[in-house]
């Protein structure tokens, strides 16, 4: 199977979405009834500590992030529900669905399995600076930003598991890399519409690294302006193909308050920030 552009492989990629041969990621059912509960907004604290301990992983895990220091109050939590009650809904149900996400970033297959880690810890780094930037767009969520940045490569992961029998691209890291940076917004579009997320996290996958997205400067810094600065950053002196990028022209800097030359890993107190988040999503 040869492919002459990356638009060919996106209309091989849509042929094979509509004969229901490639399966999209689909959030764990767990996030997909606490977050149902949530906005349906008569839910307990008991009701939606019922639904989160039906998964054991996601239970602990919950635990052991609240009781990081990212979250820690005076007294350890011991309970879902005791954490809800300190958290609150909305926050539980971010986190939840945050720490449901790393199970969508596993494979059995050997050949993708360092993709598939790769993008897991790039979407960590971009989350935790995420979340440490988003005290300079208090209206804004914290929680809704990490949640922002774990899914801004989630495109990638059906193009993983469909280039598996493509010799072309996986026996070729290089054009599978080239691959994956071009074809992974569309299909983020995809899955964000079938996920129903948010309608302003929705976009965030298809436009974080789109120079050309239409923000208004005029108008609140937004996820995507968000993602984007903390997604630049986290490229920052590798040799990713987007450190091409004139960063002057990006709106999204001067949105949330900075010069494209800003070292924002220099601001007081991000850094910490950083390192709590990264610690808590790697627990």
């Amino acid at each position: 199977m040869q492919f002459k552009s990356i638009n060919d492989f996106l209309i091989h990629v849509q042929k094979e979405l509509n004969s229901n041969r490639l399966v999209l990621p689909s959030l764990p059912n767990v996030a997909l009834k606490v977050r149902e509960a949530v906005n349906h907004g008569d839910a307990s604290a008991q009701d939606i500590a019922n639904i989160i301990t039906t998964d054991a992983v996601i239970s602990a895990r919950l635990i052991q992030v609240v009781n990081s220091p990212l979250y820690s109050g005076k007294t350890e939590i011991t309970s879902i529900q005791l954490a809800i009650s300190r958290l609150g809904n909305n926050t539980i149900r971010t986190l939840v669905t945050s720490l449901a996400m790393r199970q969508l970033y596993t494979t059995q297959s050997k050949v993708l399995e360092k993709y598939f880690k790769k993008i897991w810890l790039d979407s960590i780094n971009v989350a935790s600076i995420s979340r440490a930037l988003s005290v300079f767009t208090p209206h804004l969520s914290a929680d809704s930003a990490m949640l922002a940045g774990l899914m801004h490569q989630i495109g990638k992961l059906p193009i993983l598991a469909l280039i598996e029998d493509i010799p072309e691209f996986r026996d070729h890291p290089a054009r599978l890399e080239k691959l994956l940076e071009k074809a992974h917004r569309p299909v983020a579009k995809i899955i964000m519409n079938s996920w129903r997320v948010p309608s302003d996290l929705k976009a965030v996958p298809s436009e974080y690294n789109n120079i050309t997205y239409n923000s208004d400067i005029n108008l609140p810094a937004t996820y995507v302006d968000l993602i984007q600065v903390a997604f630049f950053q986290s490229i920052a002196r590798t040799q990713h193909p987007a450190n091409d990028t004139n960063r002057d022209n990006l709106i999204s800097f001067h949105k949330l308050g900075f010069s494209s030359e800003t070292e924002i890993l220099e601001i007081n107190g991000v850094s910490e920030t950083i390192k709590q988040t990264q610690s808590s999503l790697s627990l």
